[in-house]
């Protein structure tokens, strides 16, 4: 089965591959359900194509699946030439309208139905399949009973279907909540997610605090829905988060192709560690590596971002219909993303730019009247911050590029991710963080902060280094706003 990624942006691409992804789905501005997502604009392309020569055989996947209006057509039209640019594998569409535009304008991509369309039988298939398209990724409200069904009656036509992340409480995401309370429609790839939205209830609030107050359609007299406030809010649309780590022979045997995991507007964190665990447990369904090695890996689910889990519709429709509450959260934060290894020259030229730095505080000490000096000297003992230190050639240790997100010093609980590594700590005395321009060795880094890493540690391409978040209580979902 093909494990397809998320990718809001050129970075995320990276790490879906990196991180074992055979496929990743992209947007393009303008034109995906997922707007408020970095997309891709501008000469992203060739940053696109150099990644697709990196890492030969991934394919690539755009998202096209607005409802078009006819300006949003109009657009498309003018933009083509752009997008052609662009090394598109498949696209992905739910109006039909695009359909002989995409057929005549990419003739060497696939065309995959998007879930927004909700197909969820057999017939709609087989009249997809009829129109050209090659995959359909299934309604999510599909059981995967169904989905063998349709495998076995239209067998040469590829299914997709999601494995991992949020889902929408509306049928297929087809949902007009967002339009009505805020003006920004869902199908135009403006969604605020007011389903996640914490609702008082106002006068209501000790009987919803009592677990007595529910909803009842007026003509479906009995069917009731209950609604509990809890912690001074109440979230009745609120979906959980899908996982079926635990069922992929289940989707194998289903029928399916692919397995899509949701979020192009997550982290990179997100992408590279959800991706990473359901590569090892297909490897470990497939045979590639034993079970308890895959295990680990797995475990790290619970290090991502995430509400309460599910398997939506594909055993019961029941396990769908459970609510949960509270925003997603983990208990690490992504501090930076460490890129390749300099070169013997570039580490060097680093070290030489050290020496000359230290030559030069030597030399205004040395010029210094002796009275001065030991007051300099004086000074810095008292206050060991102000000491300018420059970095020493450490036998044995690499220089690795450094891109700082979140503010880290040396005070901090680091750990070393990558496609390969569950995780390594990074004890102290054996890491540096570096300036490149001077060679000095830095107290703290946060974003915009040039920086080298210097460490005894071989990183793995890919490795990202994270940090304990310490607002974090296990078992106590934060609304952070992620």
């Amino acid at each position: 089965m093909e494990l397809l990624s998320p990718a809001g942006n050129v970075e995320k691409l990276y790490y879906a591959y990196a991180y074992g992804a055979d496929a990743a789905y992209i947007g393009l501005k303008r034109f995906s359900l997922r707007v408020k997502a970095d997309n891709f604009y501008e000469d992203e392309y060739k940053k696109v194509i150099e990644l697709k020569n990196k890492f030969p055989g991934r394919k690539l996947h755009c998202a096209l699946n607005i409802a078009f209006h006819n300006n949003d057509i109009d657009n498309f039209i003018r933009d083509i030439d752009y997008f052609k640019q662009y090394p598109i594998d498949a696209f992905i569409v739910q109006d039909l309208g695009i359909v002989p535009l995409i057929q005549k304008e990419f003739p060497d991509a696939d065309l995959h139905l998007s879930t927004q369309a909700s197909c969820i039988n057999r017939e709609a298939v087989k009249m997809y399949k009829s129109l050209g398209f090659k995959r359909v990724v299934l309604g999510r409200e599909a059981s995967l009973k169904e989905i063998r069904e349709i495998k076995d009656a239209v067998p040469d036509i590829e299914l997709e279907a999601f494995v991992h992340g949020a889902m929408c409480i509306a049928y297929s995401g087809r949902c007009l909540m967002s339009a009505l309370l805020t003006g920004r429609s869902a199908q135009s790839g403006f969604c605020s997610h007011t389903c996640r939205w914490e609702f008082d209830l106002k006068s209501a609030k000790k009987i919803a605090e009592s677990g007595e107050l529910v909803l009842e359609e007026r003509s479906r007299r009995g069917e009731y829905f209950p609604v509990y406030e809890g912690d001074d809010f109440t979230e009745i649309l609120s979906s959980k988060d899908i996982r079926m780590i635990e069922h992929l022979k289940d989707m194998k045997d289903a029928g399916l192709d692919s397995l899509k995991i949701e979020g192009r507007m997550k982290s990179t964190y997100y992408v590279a560690l959800v991706t990473r665990a359901y590569r090892k447990a297909l490897d470990a369904l497939e045979g590639k590596i034993k079970q308890e090695e895959a295990a680990p890996f797995i475990a790290e689910l619970e290090n991502v971002s995430h509400r309460e889990s599910t398997t939506g519709f594909y055993y019961s429709r029941a396990d769908a219909d459970k609510t949960t509450q509270g925003a997603s959260d983990s208990a690490y934060d992504l501090a930076a993303t460490i890129g390749t290894k300099l070169t013997d020259d570039e580490q060097r030229a680093v070290l030489n730019r050290a020496s000359l730095t230290q030559k030069a505080i030597d030399d205004e000490l040395d010029a210094m009247h002796p009275k001065a000096r030991e007051a300099r000297e004086r000074d810095l003992e008292k206050n060991p911050d102000r000491r300018i230190v420059t970095v020493k050639e450490n036998n044995g240790w690499r220089m690795y590029k450094y891109e700082p997100l979140n503010m880290v010093d040396y005070d901090s609980e680091l750990e070393f991710i990558s496609p390969d590594v569950v995780s390594v700590k990074a004890e102290k005395g054996k890491w540096l963080l570096v300036d490149p321009e001077n060679g000095t060795v830095r107290n703290w880094v946060c974003n915009g902060h040039p920086c080298v890493l210097y460490t005894q540690y071989e990183l793995q391409n890919g490795t990202l280094l994270r940090t304990k978040d310490n607002g974090y209580i296990a078992g106590k979902v934060r609304d952070t706003g992620r």
